[in-house]
């Protein structure tokens, strides 16, 4: 009889603010979790998280063996200022067979050359600036998920221009090229909603489109 593995093991190379967050975000959900840094106290520190938080000086193919990387479902690399060890250690996971490799990047040309090699790119300060900038210009802005294809999922506040009004006046399929695909109200999630749904006080709809969609949709309720 054979198993089928389900739960996912995580590591994560390069301990800095970026890396613990994650260690402890995943392994608060319980996951299993490889902390990986050269420096003692970051260790120390990972280790409140996870009991699998090693030092390792040199991030060579044989060392991240023993470590256990190979093991691992996805790997984060977050060593993006040391831009050389950055892209060698991408480098390295990818050719050890881990199919899901994530590297932080600090610049395109960094986030291009990682992309090259085969890994997903996050821009994590880029990131949060444009979401901060996103939540100044529309006061409706919540949080957003990046597609391909410049697409979005974007959770927006249910404005006071939209109370009062149902899905099929607002007709926005149509008008905007967008479409909701979720309303929240008091903790609870709808996704079996229709068209005659009036929107209250206090909604917040995930609203799926392109992105030049969204953002006129989105000045259009302010």
């Amino acid at each position: 009889m054979t198993t089928t593995k389900t739960a996912l093991t995580y590591g994560i190379i390069g301990l800095g603010r970026f890396g613990i967050a994650l260690v402890e975000c995943l392994a608060s959900a319980g996951k299993d979790v490889i902390a990986i840094d050269k420096d003692v106290s970051r260790v120390r520190e990972a280790r409140r998280f996870t009991e699998m938080a090693l030092i390792i000086d040199n991030l060579d193919q044989i060392a991240l063996e023993e470590a256990g990387i190979q093991n691992c479902d996805i790997v984060v690399i977050c060593i993006a200022e040391q831009i050389d060890v950055s892209i060698l250690t991408t480098m390295t996971v990818l050719k050890m067979g881990v199919a899901n490799v994530i590297a932080k990047a600090t610049s395109n040309i960094h986030g291009e050359a990682l992309r090259q090699l085969g890994a997903t790119v996050v821009f994590p300060e880029r990131d949060m600036a444009i979401r901060l900038g996103k939540g100044l210009l529309y006061n409706s802005f919540l949080d957003s998920i990046a597609l391909s294809g410049n697409a979005e999922v974007r959770r927006i506040q249910v404005t006071r221009k939209l109370i009062g009004t149902t899905i099929q006046d607002m007709n926005i399929r149509r008008r905007y090229g967008v479409n909701i695909i979720a309303v929240e109200y008091n903790d609870y999630t709808d996704v079996n909603f229709t068209a005659d749904y009036c929107f209250r006080d206090g909604d917040v709809i995930s609203v799926v489109g392109q992105i030049k969609n969204l953002e006129h949709f989105e000045a259009d309720i302010q």
